[in-house]
């Protein structure tokens, strides 16, 4: 899809290739605490969740896409998630796996990507995400991209013993009922 196509990255569905790439994400440890994982995943597990990968997201909810290098290396993904088509609504979580390809515009770049995507296509009113009060890269992130800061969840995540705040931004999209 063109719209999914950027200068540097492009966002792309998920392949029975990105197994491993999965793999690695999801049982990052130290990642965690920003996809409130609680358990490893077992490469069986990825692999049924791949085959059902294609789904729509009308029926699953949710639509999970690499981003990925035009070197065609995935960097990292971007998910729509708690799609509700009845309110026109949807959470956004993105993450650049590697600390060397962070800092480098690609995380802005997918979220435009995507953010456009749900506006021109998914005709969604409301993007929304959630980000511990000490992320601030990802603070900014959403902040330069329009999205304003809404709420403050007290005491939301556990993490290593200690109560972690956590924000809820909003992106509303003035251009659509």
């Amino acid at each position: 899809m063109v719209n999914l196509k950027g200068k540097h990255i492009y966002l792309r569905a998920l392949e029975p290739e990105d197994l491993d790439f999965i793999h690695s994400i999801e049982n990052d440890e130290n990642i965690w605490e920003i996809s409130n994982t609680q358990t490893p995943y077992s490469k069986f597990l990825i692999k049924q969740y791949l085959e059902h990968a294609h789904k729509d997201i009308y029926e699953v909810k949710q639509l999970r896409l690499v981003i990925s290098s035009y070197k065609d290396e995935p960097l990292g993904m971007i998910d729509i998630f708690d799609f509700d088509f009845k309110n026109n609504r949807a959470g956004i979580g993105i993450l650049i796996k590697e600390a060397k390809d962070r800092k480098r515009g690609f995380g802005s770049e997918a979220l435009k990507l995507l953010i456009d995507y749900c506006f021109d296509h998914l005709f969604l009113h409301q993007l929304y995400c959630n980000i511990s009060e000490d992320n601030e890269v990802s603070i900014n992130l959403f902040i330069n991209h329009g999205f304003k800061k809404v709420g403050l969840k007290e005491d939301w995540n556990l993490v290593s013993g200690t109560y972690k705040n956590e924000y809820l931004f909003q992106l509303i999209n003035t251009n659509v009922l």
